[in-house]
């Protein structure tokens, strides 16, 4: 019988009602007892780490939980993760980065509703994740409404719905349909993880709106070392009469910031060469552009990387660098 690690950092699976709202009170003890139908699919021991809503979850928490999982990786088969869904997916592309090409399975699950609430998704997405680190393949994943996603290609796009993660630019890993598995990509790894234990959170995201002012940019640039600039469409930054953000985010560069160009479109990724507003930015400024990355990989990936190094060309082979196929550049396939 396979040995799982449960790793309880709080959320809404574990929440109580107070008068204020739902709030974690419940631990990976008191989660389990809802479920003495894991125990006949392995043998659990449990931590719990934090009792967060994971609004509230911070780096240091992603570095705790790397931790967590380095200190007992000998010991343990698998690692199931109970957290909110809010962060889940910035938490999934951290630890992606953290604990790299792991040939044990790092399941990350949750819930839209307590797991005491009347036809909440708790019991099957908590069986689902245990199911999935007994006999799927390796690395970090969410299980979630019976789907398994990468950890670097996940992306909450409903607020209320079971179905609360897509997978973005990158087809679903697998399957759990009534404690059936069936796999349909295998993640690479090595016969150990690659851990890391740096992460520099001065990283900041600026997401443009029609008429965005020149001295947000200039605040952005001023107040973090890293800034990821979601643009519109494939990319680009406006031009418009009495704006220039150009020459801001030019002087930033020029500072030695590191900036990163992407989109808000869900799918597809940026392009910057397309039109002029991207292609003169990416042809006149030494900056990075995120591609067919999620959001929240790059944000956790530029964290990971200004921890190791602050060297541009050092971080221009790590952002480009695929990591748990968090990028496939386009025009190289």
């Amino acid at each position: 019988m396979k040995k799982i690690l449960m790793i309880g950092t709080g959320g809404t699976i574990a929440s109580e009602m107070t008068p204020e709202g739902l709030t974690p009170e419940l631990n990976t003890h008191q989660l389990l007892a809802y479920l003495p139908r894991i125990a006949q699919l392995c043998h659990v021991d449990c931590i719990q780490l934090y009792s967060l809503d994971s609004t509230s979850i911070h780096p240091t928490h992603w570095l705790g939980t790397a931790q967590a999982i380095r200190e007992h990786y000998d010991d343990y088969d698998g690692f199931v993760i109970s957290h909110g869904t809010d962060t889940m997916a910035y938490t999934a592309a951290a630890l992606s980065y953290l604990v790299q090409d792991s040939p044990k399975p790092i399941i990350l699950t949750g819930a839209q509703k307590p797991i005491w609430f009347d036809g909440t998704d708790s019991k099957r997405n908590l069986t689902d994740a245990f199911l999935y680190a007994c006999r799927g393949c390796g690395g970090v994943q969410i299980v979630f409404n019976g789907r398994v996603i990468l950890g670097t290609r996940a992306r909450k796009t409903y607020s209320k719905s079971f179905r609360a993660f897509s997978s973005v630019n990158y087809p679903d890993l697998a399957v759990v349909q009534d404690e059936h598995l069936l796999q349909y990509i295998r993640c690479e790894s090595r016969p150990r993880p690659l851990f890391y234990d740096r992460l520099d959170p001065n990283v900041g995201l600026l997401k443009l709106i029609p008429g965005t002012e020149d001295a947000l940019a200039e605040f952005m640039l001023d107040r973090y070392d890293g800034l990821i600039i979601e643009s519109f469409g494939v990319g680009g930054l406006p031009e418009y009469d009495g704006g220039h953000l150009y020459d801001v985010v030019r002087r930033g560069v020029e500072r030695g910031k590191l900036v990163v160009m992407t989109t808000q479109v869900p799918n597809e990724g940026s392009d910057l060469m397309v039109y002029h507003v991207g292609g003169h930015l990416k042809s006149t400024l030494r900056l990075l552009e995120a591609y067919d990355m999620t959001t929240e990989a790059a944000v956790a990936k530029l964290m990971w990387i200004m921890g190791q190094t602050r060297e541009f060309s050092e971080v221009e082979r790590l952002f480009y660098q695929p990591v748990a196929q968090d990028i496939l550049r386009f025009g190289d396939e």
